[in-house]
């Protein structure tokens, strides 16, 4: 396919996402099945086109003066891609398979592009409703913020220390030319071209073998704040497909025991291959509501909970940039309702001493701070252990972690503008025991 008939495509595509109201990823695979023609690498670039446009959806539209799939892709063209008229043109010129050619206004437009004037939510690209939260979150900074948020992520991966170290996985992906992470001592960064195809890491003989594993880096280091040690005994509430979990397993060594559960089994389906995969041997999995599966025998004997909690998923919005279209106000409430549940969950199954790590992929203060600062309200005898203490856990690498993630007085909030990492807030609650 030619570069503007790929343009074609994804403007077919945005119009189904819309007008159809589904999934960014459910119409791009349906598109593919009725386009049997288009090659992976037209798909890729296909994809990239519509997932950038989502990510610039509200700015790109205001560039255009319109709303309409067609002119937030051409917006998105000059807003992310930083095509000139010209270029855009070229892409847009009515031939066969192509889009139809610029208008006259819509060329005036893309040469006169400015949203100094636009208003917060629509250069921060994000819903207007959202813009009072994330005004408490951020104030005057939430236009970058969200901006940032709206950038493509790289793909990172966790060396398992289990199989391996991080120089052996850096050579064998040398290909990828991968680069070592900046926080987490275990990370690998590839960063992939918009148009180009992601690297099938799924079928790389060092994730087969289980030295890799895909995980943004925020999440490592939310895993490394933790500060889960050899002998401890640890419960994963809410471990889904395992992700921390296995980090855990690895900072551990092998020694102590890690638990395993999730209020839904399904999204445990994916963790026993996982930790087959990666060598785990201190992972006991518990699945709820099945003979021998609940975790009432472990109650008060937990030396940490970590909570990797439900939420709005407002942090990640740099990988699946369709989700902050789609979200409603009701599923804050929704979530911190759930949030507080788990919480107070938790508080029955650490021991005198122990901790509870709090984490979510949010950057909202509803789902964070506020969390914490109810949880003090209702539970006596916690505290907040201070950032400085609980950025240790990282080594060299605290001083300058505490220097560039925002600190609330409740926890760690990382972000794509402060830290180059999806959106993650860490708090650890001790228990004065």
């Amino acid at each position: 396919m030619t570069p503007a008939a790929r343009l074609a495509s994804a403007i077919e595509v945005f119009a189904a996402i819309e007008k159809e109201r589904r999934p960014a990823a459910d119409a791009l695979r349906a598109w593919g099945i009725t386009h049997r023609f288009a090659g992976s690498a037209d798909r890729a670039a296909i994809a990239g086109l519509v997932y950038d446009a989502l990510r610039r959806r509200a700015s790109s539209a205001f560039i255009m003066g319109a709303d309409t799939p067609r002119a937030i892709l051409l917006g998105m063209l000059k807003r992310a891609r930083g095509l000139n008229t010209e270029a855009i043109m070229k892409l847009a010129d009515g031939s066969r398979y192509a889009p139809e050619a610029l208008t006259r206004d819509e060329r005036k437009r893309l040469e006169s592009a400015d949203i100094a004037s636009a208003p917060a939510h629509v250069a921060g690209d994000y819903p207007q409703w959202l813009d009072a939260h994330l005004a408490r979150a951020f104030g005057e900074a939430r236009v970058e913020e969200g901006q940032a948020l709206a950038s493509r992520a790289p793909l990172d991966l966790r060396t398992n220390t289990l199989k391996g170290e991080r120089d052996a996985a850096l050579a064998i992906l040398s290909d990828l030319k991968p680069e070592p992470t900046r926080w987490s001592p275990w990370g690998l960064r590839v960063r992939i071209p918009a148009d180009a195809k992601s690297p099938t890491i799924h079928a790389e003989p060092a994730f087969l073998k289980g030295l890799l594993e895909v995980q943004d880096e925020g999440s490592q280091v939310a895993a490394l704040l933790s500060a889960a040690k050899p002998g401890e005994q640890v419960v994963d509430l809410c471990a889904g497909a395992g992700g921390k979990t296995l980090a855990m397993a690895a900072m551990m060594q092998n020694k102590g025991q890690i638990f395993a559960t999730d209020d839904d089994k399904r999204r445990l389906a994916p963790i026993h291959g996982r930790l087959k995969r990666s060598g785990a041997r201190n992972v006991q999995v518990r699945t709820p509501k099945s003979v021998g599966g609940e975790i009432d025998d472990l109650m008060g004997r937990m030396d940490l909970v970590l909570i990797d909690a439900p939420c709005t998923g407002t942090g990640a919005w740099r990988r699946n940039p369709d989700a902050k279209w789609r979200m409603r106000p009701g599923a804050i409430e929704h979530r911190q309702k759930e949030q507080s549940e788990v919480l107070d969950r938790a508080v029955a199954l650490i021991k005198p001493g122990g901790r509870i790590a709090y984490i979510t992929c949010s950057v909202l203060d509803e789902e964070n701070g506020r969390q914490i600062r109810g949880f003090l309200a209702r539970h006596c005898g916690f505290s907040v252990q201070a950032p400085s203490e609980v950025g240790q856990a990282l080594g060299e690498r605290a001083f300058m972690f505490g220097k560039a993630a925002r600190l609330p007085g409740e926890g760690i909030l990382m972000t794509p503008r402060s830290t180059d990492t999806d959106g993650f807030f860490v708090s650890v609650l001790r228990h004065g025991g």
